[in-house]
């Protein structure tokens, strides 16, 4: 009987491990259904490889053979995160001069903003909001000769096939030049700053198809597209080594310096043709396989293409096989598909863009936008779906740039008279505040340390996860509680004034009490208070008592404003266009009793109804989609999901594009990852299976690995 007892018992497990297993998503399957394949020429089509500090994109060669012809779509950048370059200053400019003093709350308070006068003071905004920006590594292309020895042209690359295996990183495209078949796979590895191709055509073996690398100049503008090929002077370039089979070439901007290291197998060699020009040649067959590595510093040796190929197959299968998964089939909305398709390559995109030890640029690793600085109010938007995807490991490498930046975040509090850190909003590599006449004023990145942190206990409950951030998490929230402003007639404090909320239309000389800014601060403070818990420490008192004074959210004829300094927030047409972040109050914000979800419910349909969404941005439409979430309303979720306004457009590679100016917009992707996250996973009080799906039976949503959002 026992006996029977242990076999029964076995079987049972075989039975019910069986089922598992066929319950577990085909994961390759599931990635490589959505593999992208480009057939022509198109400036929003490139493609790009990387690991999270360093992306390389290509046009439909492969490489960055015609960077012009993509340089107004979604430009052919190779970018890292420790490539940055600052113009000398001849004038001896000081921080400080950018500085403008505000009284508020009868009391001066200096914010760094971009001044107009005195012509100093505005010299020294432009140039700190300016420098440090962010380099264009290098332009690496083919060079294609036609058979008369003129250079080829876009209009010359025929029969198309390029397609970027999502599963294994790999891009492999195919054309015909002069009727000669080409083709190029673009790999990166992942781990170094390093690229490697398999160029196969007899076109290598007539010397009609080589390698081009050109190094731009920095535009010093507010974007940068790799495309500056002026003023040869203002730096140079040479080979600092040349042997056998490979080559150290050395980049020297002013004080900025870098490398970019060549190797290649078989009998090739490098030229410099012309100032910034070098030519890569293959003396032998129709193969020329190379790697290229750019540095700080120069290395010894580089894996062949073949190392490099493997690496990255392993890189991504380890990726994907990591973490979450959502798998859309049977069902028969006809939106499934192109959810599924933007899920898998925003997964792939916010990976090789957004992974890194520093908070990205909005426009990550491919152009600059701002002078290629990151905004740390977008920092939610770029992070927190790394950990609702059980990937928290990526978000935790960003986290621990704000230790790097402490210092510089306490000396912005001290300046303006508060305690703890105030932490920075569009900065760079080293925290330093650069002048905004709009992000100096804005608070609502100053909670969102305390929301990583939050998520990366709730991944590890543990002692490590507590001592990690527990530094930054009281300097957070030391700076939230001395912020407020206490109005002794009323009883409470305000948020202002002197703020920008995230929607920002409003006047911070007048704005104060966003709504949903004093959301977001009474739930941050509620959670610093519940990490001194957990450290066995007492709570803090002024915590406390900002959180039981603080105003409540303003609302008017029974719906939230947008803040309490304008009643007039959904009659006045300009306030009714950029971030409705009104919806944040919910959708981005845990629920809490200081929150009435009738009002909540009448402000939705209000903002649903008559919000300008033509002028909005890509991460709004998740926020909206969350926000329908929690109040019950799955159908406008989705419908959130799919507005058909021109910033909420993907396109064939995956980017969120938003206008002529910003061709892809990462906290857009970022956002929709978290949206359906918490739509499937659900939230905190949630209740049964996909909370954020309709239940009208055309959604089969099968997922896993994902958490819940709080």
């Amino acid at each position: 009987m026992k006996n029977l007892k242990i076999i029964l018992f076995t079987l049972s497990c075989m039975a019910a491990a069986s089922v598992t297993q066929a319950q577990r998503i085909n994961r390759e399957q599931l990635v490589k259904r959505h593999n992208v394949v480009v057939k022509t020429i198109d400036s929003l089509s490139s493609l790009s490889v990387g690991n999270g500090k360093f992306a390389y994109t290509v046009d439909a060669t492969g490489m960055q053979t015609f960077p012009q012809k993509y340089e107004k779509g979604v430009p052919l950048g190779t970018q890292s995160e420790w490539g940055w370059h600052s113009f000398k200053d001849t004038m001896n400019l000081k921080p400080e001069e950018s500085l403008r003093e505000y009284t508020l709350n009868g009391r001066k308070v200096t914010y760094m903003v971009q001044l107009k006068t005195p012509e100093r003071g505005k010299l020294a905004s432009d140039w700190f909001r300016q420098n440090v920006h962010r380099l264009q590594l290098g332009n690496l292309g083919l060079l294609l000769t036609k058979k008369d020895g003129s250079e080829a042209g876009p209009a010359d690359i025929k029969n198309i096939n390029q397609t970027l295996n999502l599963w294994t990183g790999e891009i492999t495209s195919t054309f015909n030049f002069d009727g000669v078949p080409v083709k190029v796979t673009t790999v990166s590895h992942q781990q170094q700053d390093l690229l490697a191709f398999n160029i196969q055509s007899d076109l290598v073996k007539q010397g009609r198809l080589k390698v081009r690398l050109r190094f731009p100049f920095p535009t010093n503008e507010w974007g940068d597209y790799g495309t500056n090929y002026k003023n040869p002077g203002k730096h140079t370039s040479s080979i600092v080594k040349n042997s056998g089979q490979m080559a150290v070439i050395k980049h020297q901007l002013d004080t900025n310096a870098y490398y970019t290291e060549l190797a290649w197998t078989g009998a090739a060699a490098v030229k410099n043709v012309a100032p910034h020009y070098f030519v890569l040649s293959s003396n032998g067959g129709s193969n020329l396989q190379f790697s290229c590595l750019f540095s700080k510093t120069q290395q010894r040796a580089l894996p062949a293409f073949a190392a490099v190929d493997a690496n990255s197959i392993q890189g991504w299968k380890t990726f994907w096989m990591s973490g979450g998964a959502i798998d859309f089939t049977g069902s028969t909305d006809k939106r499934a598909k192109e959810l599924e398709c933007r899920i898998i390559l925003s997964q792939y995109l916010t990976k090789i863009q957004c992974a890194g030890s520093q908070p990205p640029q909005e426009t990550g690793l491919t152009y600059n936008s701002w002078y290629g600085k990151p905004h740390l109010e977008m920092h939610w938007w770029h992070g927190i779906h790394f950990a609702l995807w059980g990937r928290e490991q990526l978000l935790e490498k960003g986290m621990k740039w704000y230790d790097h930046v402490y210092e510089n975040a306490v000396k912005i509090a001290k300046r303006q008279g508060y305690e703890g850190a105030r932490w920075q909003k569009m900065t760079d590599p080293d925290g330093n505040e650069s002048p905004s006449s709009v992000g100096a004023l804005l608070i609502w990145q100053q909670p969102h340390f305390i929301y990583f942190a939050e998520l990366a206990y709730r991944a590890n409950p543990n002692a490590k996860t507590l001592a990690a951030y527990k530094k930054n998490v009281m300097a957070t929230a030391d700076f939230m509680a001395s912020f407020p402003y206490y109005e002794k007639d009323k009883g409470r404090y305000i948020l202002g004034k002197g703020v920008i909320p995230a929607q920002e239309r409003y006047n911070a000389e007048d704005t104060f009490n966003p709504t949903y800014e004093l959301q977001y601060w009474y739930w941050a403070l509620q959670t610093a208070q519940q990490w001194r818990k957990r450290l066995g420490m007492q709570p803090n008192k002024k915590y406390d008592d900002v959180m039981q004074k603080l105003s409540a959210l303003p609302q008017a004829n029974g719906v939230y404003l947008a803040t309490e300094s304008a009643p007039d927030s959904y009659t006045n047409p300009k306030f009714k266009t950029d971030h409705p972040s009104v919806m944040g109050s919910l959708g981005m914000v845990p629920y809490n009793k200081r929150l009435d979800m009738g009002v909540m419910n009448k402000t939705f349909d209000l903002v649903w109804n008559t919000w300008d969404w033509q002028d909005t941005w890509g991460w709004d439409f998740p926020m909206v989609a969350m926000t329908a979430g929690r109040l019950g309303k799955p159908d406008k979720a989705v419908d959130a999901l799919f507005m058909k306004i021109h910033t909420n457009i993907y396109l064939v590679n995956g980017h969120n594009y938003q206008d002529d100016r910003l061709r892809l917009y990462l906290p857009g992707n970022g956002g929709l990852l978290a949206a359906v996250a918490m739509m499937c996973a659900g939230w905190d009080g949630s209740k049964g299976e996909n909370p954020g799906f309709p239940k009208n039976g055309k959604w089969k949503v099968k997922w896993e690995g994902l958490k819940k959002m709080p």
